[in-house]
């Protein structure tokens, strides 16, 4: 990469990743799990898609940390690692199947489809299954959050991956273009 390249490259990734932590302190005082999520898997996917694999990982892998140094992500810092999976799989999947914006149809419906079962799936295995748990019987977590989180972190993370996956993807081809890439 040549030192333009590379310069432009963190610039998209910091906007995208600022674009993201500000949309969740202002969609986070509606109390709405679906519209944060569903913005928050916007963002993640389009950075994927525009901004590339890599600047989609950065994202997805810093923005639950912040989130949570601004008060604005779960309060158990334990918890962290596992948000950074689910997003980080998310933008994995979306890049790898489809890749560039010039691509058929039925590959992006695939890439969306595929990335948002494979993030709702780690984060049921790692959230649900393993940390709440794990958090509980640690006394780390109250036993009476443990319901609530397992519900945030189930079946409400495929529908915010469908809408904002499926945004992102339909989004994705008309930046490219407007972007020149």
């Amino acid at each position: 990469m040549k030192n333009h390249s590379k310069i432009l490259w963190l610039t998209q990734t910091a906007l995208m990743l600022a674009l993201l932590v500000a949309v969740q302190g202002v969609t986070a005082g509606l109390g709405n799990q679906f519209v944060t999520g569903s913005c928050v898997n916007l963002i993640l996917g389009v950075t994927a898609l525009v901004v590339g694999l890599w600047g989609g990982a950065a994202v997805a892998l810093t923005s639950p940390f912040l989130a949570f140094l601004f008060g604005i992500g779960p309060k158990f810092i334990q918890l962290l690692p596992g948000i950074a999976a689910g997003n980080l799989v998310l933008v994995l999947v979306l890049a790898l199947v489809i890749r560039s914006g010039a691509v058929p149809l039925w590959r992006r419906a695939l890439g969306w489809l595929a990335a948002a079962a494979a993030k709702f799936a780690t984060l049921y295995l790692v959230m649900v299954q393993f940390l709440v748990p794990m958090l509980v019987s640690g006394g780390t977590i109250p036993a009476k959050a443990s319901a609530a989180l397992s519900a945030q972190f189930s079946w409400p993370q495929l529908i915010t991956a469908l809408i904002g996956g499926g945004m992102a993807v339909l989004m994705a081809p008309t930046l490219r273009k407007a972007l020149k890439k």
